[in-house]
């Protein structure tokens, strides 16, 4: 397939471009500087300089393509994670720019479209697991994802064949969370928001592109893309500190991240979702697992 990509040199876009042009995809990526610009290009990908708002230009561009990924965010960093106006840039990207993206695919008549959306949206699971039906909450942080989605539900409504990935929390190298939850545990100090034995359902970045691939050859719908066995905080924090091999002294921020309510609460909350509708329709299942190995595999490689 020709395959356009926006935010092609972001944290998943990183992996999700080799992985695209190593299945043999012809990839034509968004860039925004010509040093971006040089990394596409060393992934075999052919960059184009176009504003992700400007739709005219968008179309232009993704003329003759067979598909459109939409990757393009803008997340804050973990340190301003917490103020919500530190999500003003990318509650652009997920609302204004979703929207465009949409409206040049539209135009250009492309046949298919992937947007990238998050299992943070939904509501709070318990120690259930759960599916795609399961209920989404509606917070501050999440405006944006909605967003995303409905723009993605649009172009399915003209037609189109509309996939929305909805990710666990991304880890690996490129992650910056990740990294430094690593940096953490070599400190002694897991990793844990909220109570110890509630679910945090991960993706490793390598997975994440891998299920990107898959995508382009599923029925169109809304899928999880998390791996296979999420685990409780407390497990997660456990997790890196044994990838790293030292004792975990203190698990942070614990049960004070509650008190933050709405702006922590995408981590707060227990979230045990599966990915069994994603591995029954693609051809695909995670190289990671879980965090367990997935932690290890890095840490390996820092």
């Amino acid at each position: 397939m020709r395959v356009f990509v926006t935010g092609g040199t972001g944290a998943i876009g990183g992996y999700a471009v080799p992985a695209l042009t190593g299945a043999g995809h012809a990839v034509t990526a968004l860039a925004r500087s010509d040093t971006k610009a040089e990394v596409l290009r060393a992934q075999g990908a052919t960059p184009v300089v176009v504003s992700l708002f400007d739709r005219d230009a968008l179309t232009a561009a993704f003329a003759g393509h067979d598909a459109v990924v939409n990757l393009a965010t803008a997340l804050p960093s973990t340190t301003t994670f917490i103020f919500r106006s530190a999500w003003k840039a990318c509650d652009r990207v997920r609302i204004k720019g979703s929207s465009a993206v949409v409206d040049a695919a539209i135009r250009a008549r492309i046949p298919r479209l992937i947007q990238e959306s998050v299992v943070m949206i939904y509501a709070d699971g318990g120690h259930e697991w759960i599916t795609e039906d399961h209920p989404v909450d509606d917070f501050s942080i999440t405006r944006g994802n909605h967003a995303a989605e409905a723009s993605a539900r649009r172009f399915a409504d003209t037609g189109g064949c509309a996939t929305v990935l909805r990710f666990g929390v991304f880890y690996g190298r490129g992650a910056a969370n990740s990294e430094q939850i690593v940096d953490l545990a070599r400190h002694h100090i897991g990793f844990a928001a909220g109570r110890g034995d509630t679910y945090m359902s991960s993706i490793h970045l390598a997975d994440a592109a891998e299920a990107v691939v898959a995508a382009l050859s599923c029925p169109g719908g809304t899928y999880n893309i998390v791996d296979d066995n999420p685990v409780t905080k407390h497990h997660y924090a456990q997790a890196c500190a044994d990838a790293v091999g030292v004792k975990m002294w203190i698990a942070a921020p614990g049960r004070l991240g509650l008190l933050l309510g709405d702006r922590l609460a995408s981590l707060t909350r227990s979230l045990r979702v599966s990915n069994a509708r994603f591995r029954a329709a693609a051809d695909w299942r995670p190289r990671f697992p879980s965090v367990r190995e997935g932690y290890r595999a890095m840490a390996q490689t820092s």
